[in-house]
């Protein structure tokens, strides 16, 4: 949407005026405060802030509910619903519902999520197609995409077109994860979910496809694995896979050892924390909406972070309520909960949940009249057109919502308990089923009120298990549900709350405390009155560190009577914390069986899934990892996601085991004498409007040369687009001169040469070209390479090919990488660090790519 300026009579703040008020706001955070007013605070196009803290935010959100509120009887009103959303305490409308609730200067959904999907008979090209079109589409309006892959046929079937077979599930991987990577959503990456089936022939395929470097970068992948798979593995038998993978009558049929495959997977998560684990037949099991699966609903795949299992064109929306806040005088001997406000609140949630399935289908009529407007021909706009029209009549029909908490973590502390132990994981399961029981009795008592979801049937429901759970804790209001029906066709999920937890100054979603104190750095000028210096770096940058105490922790040192205004050494800080309800309770510490058993427990009372993540130490071995899917399985987890201390980025490294890897890259130059023949990669970028294109040269997994052009042009190279990888050979002129070719296999599987690389890239482009490559060929690690490729000062003419040079070899930095002397744009931390070639701010999640 091309958004209007404001009009005179609108007040707007600056970005400075803005945070100066948040900042007060959140007492003094100047993290929340920058992810509020980068991220929440209601702007338009032109950069025009129309809110000044995020009391101006809980009142536009108030307003809107309250107006869909009064189409109904006995609505709250606005100042009962801001009571519930004011300071972040109670109930929080999660990312897309916080931004888009009352926001005229998007068209925009205020969906967190959604899946999309072909049946079985559309892997045709037009069909895949059509899923990348509806891809783009859906995260351009800021929503997550799942799909499954499934349904497309396994490398070599028989096709009815010029490649006489087709090239399987891997290549529509890339091509899906490189649309992600374009779509910009507010400064932020789309994100995507990929699932296929552990019965799908290329599942294997599937499985190694991201641990080659640079591919597949910009998608989630995760395995539904069904029971009879988990049982071969347990008995060490065969299972049969087969295409397609739910047909009675398959074309194409492959018995395989289990346990080899189960190995490949356990590998693969240990080393890059990838596949997650969906253990398809106890989310299929449980389900409710499944039960009304030959009328459209049932579930394919999830959303990105796996919580929301969802049918094709069904989508939505999250909220999370802040269980910190009903703990009453928290921290002390007399800390308790109070049960009867967090009924009444939950009850209050889920009402509100269902007024923003109206503000969403609001939305919804917008965009339609947004595609509608468009000067394009109806055909291009036929996809989008269709793609809403199908998600608006699921958002009708069924009216899903996505009840979660945050500050579970807290929680249990202010209660003195300890999170993983036997008593903190039945307080915690005591939760989600007094979740559970209110929101369904308020979904209940919502449509006796408003109606029930139109294709209620409890016939269909009367033998589903999570039903059957109800049944047995709440007889009254599972014959209340039998009398009214429901308004909802499924209310709960657990999700990870990101920035929602910055703002509430909380733990994150269900996770325990990451770390309750801990050390930062922050640069100073040494000449500065009064500066402390504590770190020189090896550039000379002069640092100070300070404390940096978790928001509940500082709370409990006031509490206890402990002085926060101390600089404490860390021996004082390590006692601190063994006096504290943490000690022993970080999500290093928790012990992973355990929580797997109390994911396990807490999804008995959960609808939809939970995102949870087991941390598990560096030197953990592959059997363990192993072990905990297997767990995870028995204790009836849906899915799980396994993160190996240092494994990916986003889990931190000691710093010595960096230094150490540092030194060892550092002593381990290629070879001076460049092989005649080299494994290369394509990457293909593009820069304002110029097109790129690299040719980079690989050798022992790193890059060894770059030769980087424009593609499709007089002075470029014209390659197929299907093209990723090749050879480069290097071969000898006639007049002693290096000449650099390159060779790939074309669709029928012959060799084409393209001769010359030199000569078909621009002058100027190819000597800096071999500057660069030097520098690779010596050692220099890559993000030093990028640092000196970002500093050079070159003509205007050529700035889009250095930036394009770099924004190449940004893939192959690994994981987990620290990015010196670099700020992030959204919160100014210097704590940035290389994820998936993109640079990652660890303090506020930010990710800037290119």
């Amino acid at each position: 949407m091309e958004s209007v300026k404001s009009s005179p009579t609108e007040r707007t703040y600056t970005t400075d005026e803005a945070f100066q008020a948040s900042l007060q706001y959140f007492r003094g955070d100047d993290l929340a405060a920058r992810v509020w007013v980068n991220k929440y605070a209601l702007k338009d196009s032109y950069g025009n802030l129309y809110e000044r803290t995020p009391d101006d935010m809980h009142h536009r959100i108030a307003g809107e509910i309250a107006r869909i509120e009064q189409r109904y009887p006995n609505p709250l009103s606005e100042d009962e619903i801001f009571d519930l959303v004011k300071d972040f305490k109670y109930i929080i409308p999660q990312g897309s519902p916080m931004t888009g609730i009352g926001n005229p200067y998007q068209i925009a959904s205020l969906s967190n999520c959604f899946v999309i999907g072909n049946n079985g008979n559309s892997d045709s090209y037009g069909g895949i197609m059509k899923i990348d079109q509806e891809q783009v589409q859906l995260m351009k309006r800021r929503g997550g995409v799942g799909h499954d892959l499934s349904y497309i046929r396994p490398k070599g079937s028989p096709v009815k077109n010029s490649a006489l077979t087709s090239t399987g599930i891997v290549p529509f991987m890339e091509r899906f994860s490189n649309s992600t990577r374009e779509v910009a959503q507010d400064g932020r990456r789309g994100a995507l979910m990929l699932s296929v089936a552990i019965r799908h022939p290329d599942s294997e395929k599937f499985i190694d496809a991201k641990l080659e470097q640079g591919k597949v970068t910009g998608a989630n992948v995760s395995v539904r694995i069904d029971d009879e798979f988990m049982r071969a593995v347990d008995s060490n038998g065969a299972y049969v896979q087969q295409y397609p993978v739910d047909s009675p009558e398959p074309t194409h049929k492959q018995e395989i050892d289990a346990a080899g495959l189960w190995k490949k997977i356990v590998h693969n998560a240990w080393q890059s924390a990838e596949p997650g684990i969906l253990f398809w037949d106890t989310i299929i099991r449980e389900s409710v909406p499944d039960c009304y699966a030959d009328l459209g609903y049932r579930t394919i795949s999830t959303n990105p972070c796996g919580e929301i299992p969802l049918c094709a064109y069904d989508s939505c929306r999250l909220l999370a309520i802040n269980l910190f806040s009903y703990v009453e005088d928290p921290f002390t001997p007399g800390a308790k909960f109070n049960w009867d406000l967090f009924k009444k609140h939950i009850g209050a949630a889920q009402r509100m949940m269902d007024d923003i399935i109206d503000l969403e289908l609001e939305k919804v009529d917008a965009i339609l009249r947004k595609i509608e407007e468009d000067p394009e021909e109806e055909e291009v706009k036929r996809v989008e057109r269709n793609l809403w029209l199908n998600i608006q009549t699921k958002a009708r029909e069924g009216r899903r919502t996505g009840i979660g908490i945050t500050a579970e973590g807290d929680m249990l502390a202010a209660l003195g308990l300890r999170y993983g132990s036997d008593e903190g994981t039945s307080f915690s399961v005591e939760i989600h089923k007094t979740v559970a029981l209110e929101a369904y009795r308020s979904s209940v008592h919502t449509a006796r009120e408003r109606g029930a979801f139109t294709i209620f049937d409890s016939e269909r429901e009367k033998n589903n298990p999570f039903i059957l759970r109800l049944k047995e804790a709440d007889a009254q209001l599972y014959y209340e549900m039998l009398e009214y029906g429901r308004r909802n066709i499924a209310l709960l999920t657990i999700a990870p709350t990101g920035t929602t937890s910055l703002m509430s100054q909380t733990t994150s979603g269900i996770e325990p405390v990451f770390l309750p104190v801990y050390k930062r750095r922050r640069k100073v000028n040494p000449n500065d009155k009064d500066v402390r210096v504590d770190f020189v770096d090896e550039v000379g940058d002069s640092w100070e560190e300070y404390i940096v105490f978790h928001h509940r922790f500082r709370q409990w040192m006031e509490v206890n009577g402990y002085d926060i205004t101390r600089n404490y050494s860390q021996k004082e800080l390590d006692e601190l914390v063994k006096k504290s309800p943490y000690y022993k309770a970080t999500s290093n510490d928790v012990d992973y069986l355990k929580k797997v058993k109390m994911q396990g427990a807490i999804q008995k009372w959960v609808d939809h899934s939970i995102s949870v993540t087991i941390n598990m130490p560096n030197d953990v071995t592959e059997e363990l990892v192993g072990e905990c899917y297997l767990e995870a399985w028995k204790a009836g987890c849906k899915g799980v996601t396994v993160y190996r201390d240092g494994s990916r980025s986003g889990v931190l490294i000691a710093a010595s085991e960096k230094e150490d890897k540092a030194e060892a890259a550092a002593l381990a130059p290629f070879p001076t004498e460049r092989p005649q023949v080299l494994e290369a990669d394509i990457v293909r970028f593009q820069n304002k409007k110029d097109k790129w294109i690299a040719f980079i040269g690989i050798l022992d997994g790193r890059p060894y040369e770059i030769f980087t052009g424009f593609a499709d042009d007089d002075d470029g190279i014209l390659l197929p687009r299907w093209v990723n990888e090749g050879l480069i050979i290097k071969n000898r002129e006639n007049d002693g001169s290096s000449r650099y070719d390159f060779q790939y296999k074309n669709a029928r599987g012959y060799k084409t040469t393209i001769e010359g690389l030199s000569y078909k890239f621009n002058p100027e482009y190819w000597n800096y070209a071999k500057l660069i490559s030097s520098t690779l060929r010596h050692g220099m690690p890559i993000e030093k390479v990028v640092d000196l490729i970002s500093s050079l000062q070159l003509d205007e003419a050529i700035n889009t090919w250095k930036a394009g040079v770099a924004r190449a070899l940004k893939r192959y930095i690994p994981d987990g990488t620290e990015a010196a002397r670099q700020k992030c744009l959204n919160c100014s931390s210097t704590n940035l660090m290389y994820q998936e070639g993109c640079l990652t701010c660890k303090d506020c999640g930010s990710s800037k790519c290119g």
